[in-house]
């Protein structure tokens, strides 16, 4: 069942959002050559306390840290560890926080110093296409009219979509009804209501959509070794459109 939110639940959804999307900002400035996934983590966890928030992925499903950077070609989940990030890398860093009582989620893809001109263009497209799906999240439309505007997007660039991963409802539960996929055709699902508040979230990949799970359980990489990029709003449907809340 999906869970329409009031205008009250919004307002709060909105606040962790934004914290959210302050500590994102944040982590951007700390990214460069030689710094390491776990000291931005190290620093995510400090920006939470301070702005007296739990983190909400650290313990849920035993994860060990506050923040997923993936690095390449991981797509989502990695652990943050020891790895020194290098110029030319890209980084997706996903965090999410619970304050008072709601939760708030959000995720950028960040370049590490120059990158090649193929994963400027996967950071720029996996941005845009999340920016597509936002359009069509408008009371009337269909659940699927996000997914597909998504795809659509990400394949016309001769790009892939992951498909083992998806957007989802979230509030008073970090994951809540319902699952969106980032593919697919239009014209499908529940039928979008004002209240409804979702996290879009697309990630894509240049080569294949094919993933792999690493040994630690939760990494998940490209199952041809290309890269991938990740981006992730909450958003709020309005009577007068989509409400991205996550944005500064």
């Amino acid at each position: 069942m999906i869970i329409c939110k009031s205008p009250s639940e919004i307002k709060k959804l909105k606040k962790s959002s934004q914290i959210v999307a302050s500590i994102l900002a944040e982590l951007r400035k700390h990214v460069h050559a030689g710094v390491t996934t776990r000291e931005l983590d190290q620093l995510a966890e400090k920006m939470i306390k301070k702005y007296h928030c739990l983190p909400a992925f650290k313990g849920y499903r035993n994860y060990p840290a506050c923040l997923c950077a993936s690095v390449n070609e991981q797509i989502v989940h990695g652990i943050p560890d020891d790895r020194k990030l290098q110029n030319g890398d890209i980084v997706s860093l996903d965090i999410g926080v619970k304050n008072n009582g709601y939760y708030g989620d959000a995720a950028i893809t960040v370049p590490v110093g120059e990158i090649d001109p193929e994963s400027q263009k996967l950071l720029r497209v996996t941005k845009e296409s999340l920016y597509k799906g936002i359009e069509k999240a408008r009371a009337g439309n269909r659940l699927s009219d996000i997914s597909n505007a998504t795809q659509t997007w990400v394949e016309r660039h001769n790009f892939s979509v992951v498909r083992d991963f998806v957007g989802h409802g979230i509030g008073k539960n970090l994951h809540e009804e319902p699952q969106i996929p980032n593919f697919g055709r239009p014209g499908f699902g529940p039928r979008l209501r004002e209240g409804m508040v979702f996290c879009l979230e697309p990630m894509v990949n240049a080569g294949s959509y094919g993933i792999k799970i690493l040994d630690d359980g939760w990494t998940a990489v490209t199952s041809d070794g290309s890269r991938s990029a990740h981006f992730e709003h909450a958003i709020a449907i309005t009577n007068d459109g989509p409400l991205i809340l996550s944005e500064l």
